[in-house]
């Protein structure tokens, strides 16, 4: 289902389902806050409507005992009057602070005694003296109770202030949880997500350096979304059309050899005998002819020879046998195997390095190495000095070749890798190459996804191999 998307339109879906769970996770939080501030808002409001009720009971009660008094000395109906109002907002206010938790004790305590209260305020005047130093007492009674009521309207207000708290630290703990599961579901679901876009990625890098190494035997397939599927497939149809290439350039190669070799026997056959005198006995100048004619002769089937090694090592090139292999120890064997030619020259041959294993064909590299010393053995001077160093880097390995010969002219620099190029600086006492062997030396280190460069040097030539993929060191 998925594969019917492109991954533009999957990076999408998986940004927008990141942002969700990410948005989600604040609009919680968000709620949350809001939700506690309101609470908290409330649990303020309460408190102060309750400290308030019970200021506003301690002075009422202070106003009625004035109120009282001033009603049994004088014996003034107005006064008993606004009296029994201030008694009715006091048991409104009595009411109001059992209803934000005064316990009822304080409530009936205080209803009995204003009750009592109100009993005094009648009876003969003779007795008002008496009854106004009872309601100095009782009142003084009711100066104990609002004081017991404010102190428990304090320990109301420090509970309801102290579960507030306890809701805070609690909602405020439940949240860091959500925030933290949603971060850790967050990223789980992005390394989800680039692992999961990360493999097609991984598998057109892989197809794309097959290409480059010419695996072309390996199909290339793609799964994953759409685009990069018709990535795939666009990769497999070039991969199909480098095979047809490689299979018409080779078969060109193949006939043209052929077709050249028939009238090159030819030739050849018909200079032998006129060399022979078959013919008839050649003067000076034509036997000088026949003699030219013959090394050339011999120089275009040594090239068509020399065509048909380059074609045949670009397809071996192609078919790598990958073992772990010491390189220290090829390196070694290498100069073992030339080592006649080196004491034919008097020349010094040195290996430099430590072992190191990779993952490579050791008969390719061999071949590698085998030309490239055998380049600096012809170019090298008498008695000179031929230094190999290999050296491990970070997922790398340099096998760098100097010799003290005559070096590469300037000029020869930049095409001193392609097939059949002779560079000007040719030794006098050896035999002239045919101009394959650094271009065979290119193809092998490319196929393993390598590269070679002629690094400039102040004495003689140093070429340097650089092959990646170090297995151990």
């Amino acid at each position: 289902m998925l594969q019917k998307f492109s991954f533009r339109q999957l990076l999408v879906i998986a940004f927008l389902l990141i942002a969700a769970l990410l948005g989600a996770a604040s609009l919680r939080a968000l709620f949350t806050l809001e939700e506690l501030t309101l609470q908290s808002r409330d649990s303020a409001a309460r408190s102060l409507e309750l400290s308030r009720l019970a200021q506003s009971l301690s002075e009422l009660s202070v106003s009625m005992e004035r109120t009282s008094r001033q009603s049994v000395v004088l014996d003034d109906r107005v006064l008993r009057a606004r009296f029994a109002d201030q008694a009715r907002e006091t048991s409104t206010l009595l009411s109001n602070l059992t209803k934000e938790g005064l316990p009822s004790v304080r409530e009936q305590q205080w209803r009995s005694h204003l009750q009592a209260v109100d009993d005094l305020l009648t009876g003969p005047p003779e007795t008002a003296l008496d009854r106004e130093r009872q309601l100095a007492q009782m009142f003084r009674d009711l100066d104990g109770i609002n004081s017991a009521i404010a102190v428990q309207v304090q320990k109301i207000i420090q509970q309801r202030n102290s579960a507030l708290e306890v809701k805070l630290e609690d909602s405020r703990s439940h949240l860091a949880q959500q925030v933290g599961w949603a971060i850790a579901l967050a990223v789980a679901m992005a390394l989800a997500f680039g692992v999961w876009f990360t493999v097609p990625l991984k598998r057109l890098e892989n197809a794309i350096v097959g290409l480059g190494e010419n695996r072309l035997d390996d199909v290339i397939t793609i799964r994953g979304p759409a685009d990069l599927a018709m990535v795939g497939q666009r990769l497999n149809w070039l991969r199909l059309r480098l095979v047809e290439l490689d299979a018409d350039k080779s078969r060109f190669l193949r006939h043209i050899s052929h077709e050249l070799k028939t009238p090159l026997a030819s030739l050849r056959e018909g200079v032998s005998l006129l060399e022979d005198g078959v013919a008839g006995e050649l003067n000076h100048d034509q036997r000088e002819i026949a003699q030219i004619l013959r090394n050339n002769t011999d120089v275009l089937q040594g090239q068509i020879e020399a065509l048909l090694r380059f074609n045949t090592a670009a397809f071996e090139a192609r078919q790598l046998h990958r073992q772990t292999t010491d390189l220290l120890q090829l390196l070694e064997a290498q100069v073992d195997a030339q080592r006649l030619q080196s004491r034919a020259r008097d020349l010094t041959i040195t290996v430099i390095g430590k072992a190191t294993l990779v993952e490579l064909d050791p008969e390719k590299i061999g071949t590698v190495v085998a030309n490239l010393l055998s380049n600096a053995i012809r170019y090298s001077p008498p008695k000179g000095v031929i230094r190999i160093e290999l050296t491990t880097l970070q997922r790398l390995v340099h096998i760098d070749i100097h010799d003290q010969g005559v070096g590469v002219a300037r000029a020869d620099r930049e095409r001193i890798f392609e097939p059949f190029y002779r560079g000007e600086r040719q030794p006098a006492d050896a035999a002239r190459g045919s101009g394959i062997g650094l271009s065979i030396v290119f193809e092998y280190i490319a196929a393993h996804g390598g590269h070679i460069e002629l690094l400039p040097d102040p004495v003689g030539a140093h070429f340097r191999i650089e092959l990646p993929h170090v297995f151990k060191s």
